[in-house]
């Protein structure tokens, strides 16, 4: 964890880039398990934020931590200093997919920790991580449906890379573990975003935040790594629906798709892909907006 001076440091240099009467603002403490640090720590870097709270200037405080340093206690001491969401790296919620890749936490700690953050009245947030040892798509879904059995209000998908100076990174030396590809990485989030939405979670991230040292290799080995992942998955997502739309019309005579204007980049897709792919299928398709459409809802406009 940063010094306590630097916490504010950064704080208000983010602060003095935003007006935060007109954002939605939150303080957050990432990157590590926030409630395995000493308890004291704890309390002084709650403080810092806290007061960012009291002075209306920031609208709740959010920590990531393991589902196994969740208890009675320190839920309460995280409420007596005004935090508002906890998200747990519950990574998956199955058991051999958590023995295998060391997580050191069982999927029932993570049903027993988010029942309690719940009942306590925070805001649950569940991570999960694709492609882990022992991982596979219908292990992945499974984790998804019980994000939301769970009451999850977000979620983050996070395909595991292989980082160097990790366990992950001996077993991948050895022959013993193979990440997802970044084909496989978007085809198993599409799989997953369906089920998020149909049961209003929040997805607040796809992919692992592009750190310096994962862009420039210095830490990373392999994976499924691309810096607009959510783009991708969205952009797959439309691929599905518009070779069903083909297939619907026999494709011929699609002179225009409409979509709503909040989709029509990613319906285009990622560097056009989508475009692209109708025009080599069933030539010239214009996308055009339509006010009255939501989410993924389309209209063709056939000749």
């Amino acid at each position: 964890m940063p010094p306590m001076e630097k916490v504010r440091a950064v704080i208000d240099r983010y602060f003095s880039t935003i007006n935060p009467s007109k954002t939605h603002v939150e303080i957050g403490f990432f990157g590590g398990n926030f409630t395995g640090i000493p308890r004291e720590d704890q309390k002084a870097y709650l403080k810092i934020a806290q007061e960012y709270m009291q002075e209306n200037i920031i609208d709740g405080i959010r920590l990531s931590t393991r589902p196994d340093y969740i208890n009675n206690d320190i839920l309460e001491l995280l409420k007596d200093k005004g935090v508002t969401t906890i998200e747990l790296g519950a990574q998956s919620m199955d058991d051999e997919v958590l023995q295998r890749s060391g997580r050191g936490h069982t999927a029932n700690d993570t049903r027993k920790a988010s029942n309690l953050i719940r009942q306590k009245g925070f805001d649950l947030g569940l991570q999960m991580m694709i492609g882990l040892p022992g991982d596979t798509l219908d292990k992945a879904i499974n984790t998804a449906e019980q994000v939301v059995e769970l009451g999850a209000s977000n979620t983050r998908i996070y395909p595991t890379l292989v980082i160097k100076n990790t366990p992950l990174a001996d077993l991948w030396k050895q022959d013993k573990f193979k990440p997802l590809t970044l084909k496989e990485a978007i085809e198993w989030s599409a799989a997953l975003v369906p089920i998020f939405e149909a049961g209003k979670v929040n997805i607040i991230r796809m992919g692992l935040h592009p750190s310096e040292g994962i862009l420039n290799g210095k830490d990373f080995l392999d994976g499924p790594f691309h810096p607009s992942l959510r783009e991708l998955v969205m952009t797959e997502l439309w691929k599905n629906i518009l070779s069903k739309a083909i297939s619907e019309h026999n494709g011929k005579n699609i002179e225009e798709i409409q979509v709503s204007p909040v989709q029509i980049n990613v319906a285009i897709g990622y560097k056009s892909i989508n475009r692209k792919m109708l025009n080599d299928l069933i030539g010239d398709v214009k996308f055009v907006s339509n006010q009255k459409l939501e989410g993924r809802e389309y209209y063709v406009v056939s000749g």
